[in-house]
């Protein structure tokens, strides 16, 4: 059996991994042991039916432990991750502080599990959740028909944006809610701006009744980071260093669960038949695609899901080779808790 610490459990991550834990039949892990801020520290968080208590974050607090999962800020991780793997664990990390760093492996097991075992840093780096919702169904489309080119727009819930862009947004639709608003120019932020809600968003524009193209934080040439982290994390994981990428990354209205429109090109014949068999052979996805009775994915259905459901998938009209699909991701489960979980999971198998 090996020991387990969880960084940060007591933030929204880690609540989620805590719940994933407790859902298990079995589990591996003959410890578990709950690390967060001192602040949080002295919590009593119940863990497969015992009471743990919180220990505050110290280079001591990782003395036994095999594996400690971090869901903390990537600043917090870049300092702590190392401590953890100086102390004899090994380090899973759901922030962006080593996610392209050469001698960090980036893991989706579905997809490259086996990159989890070469290690040279100690750590292992669980992907963006952007690039995680759709990430399933990429790999085992890429395994079938060769990925080439990828062009890709999201519609990211808010609670990408942390517990601040959940609880602006309910602030936000509270504040429309019942009201004659989204039928000239401006109304919405007259709304906003009458229940004393700050034009200061985490989004830069009003999010209710409204979408966003814009999402993470400005890079050069007018991207942003989220749309960088989907190429640059798309390459890495998929061992594709050469792989044409575009991404438009768009916030939406949405609590929680990312979609995602993929349009992406492969070295050779594709066809709708085949990327079904292809999609419904796989375990951690689901495939709901009836378009005359107009089935397919939403967030809606998909929240608190561990799989990533598919469906509209077509065959590009005019582009050879080249398939459409919609893609939903829970981004507080698979989008991060999941994926680090089984990260965790295969390094125990290893």
């Amino acid at each position: 059996m090996t020991t387990l610490a969880i960084v940060g459990a007591t933030g929204a991550v880690g609540t989620v991994m805590i719940d994933i834990i407790n859902a298990r039949e079995t589990v591996p892990w003959s410890e578990i042991r709950l690390i967060a801020s001192p602040r949080s520290a002295g919590k009593r968080l119940t863990v497969r039916g015992r009471e743990i208590e919180v220990v505050a974050l110290a280079p001591e607090a990782f003395d036994g432990i095999d594996i400690a999962m971090f869901d903390v800020p990537d600043e917090i991780s870049a300092e702590w991750a190392p401590v953890a793997v100086s102390r004899g664990a090994i380090a899973v990390d759901n922030s962006g502080a080593f996610r392209m760093d050469p001698e960090v492996p980036l893991v989706v097991p579905e997809v490259n599990a086996e990159a989890a075992h070469t290690r040279p840093k100690g750590i292992v780096a669980n992907p963006n959740c952007t690039t995680l919702s759709m990430m399933a169904a990429l790999g085992a489309l890429h395994r079938a028909f060769g990925l080439r080119e990828l062009v890709v727009a999201s519609y990211q819930a808010a609670s990408g944006a942390g517990q601040d862009g959940i609880d602006r947004l309910r602030a936000e639709l509270a504040a429309v809610a019942g009201k004659d608003v989204g039928n000239r120019r401006g109304d919405v932020a007259e709304a906003l701006a009458a229940a004393g809600l700050s034009e200061d968003t985490p989004f830069g524009a009003p999010l209710a009744l409204n979408v966003v193209p814009f999402a993470g934080s400005p890079k050069a040439d007018g991207w942003t980071s989220e749309e960088l982290k989907v190429r640059n994390e798309s390459r890495k994981i998929l061992d594709l260093p050469e792989l044409k990428v575009s991404a438009t990354c768009v916030r939406v209205p949405v609590i929680t669960t990312h979609s995602l429109a993929v349009h992406a090109t492969f070295a050779g014949p594709v066809d709708v038949a085949t990327a079904h068999q292809v999609f419904a052979a796989q375990p951690s996805i689901v495939l709901v695609d009836e378009p005359e009775a107009k089935r397919f994915p939403t967030p809606a259905d998909v929240v608190g899901e561990d799989p990533t459901y598919v469906g509209r998938v077509r065959q590009a009209l005019d582009f050879p080779d080249t398939l459409d699909f919609f893609v939903c991701g829970d981004n507080l489960r698979k989008g991060a808790a999941l994926n680090t979980y089984e990260i965790a999971e295969e390094l125990v198998r290893s």
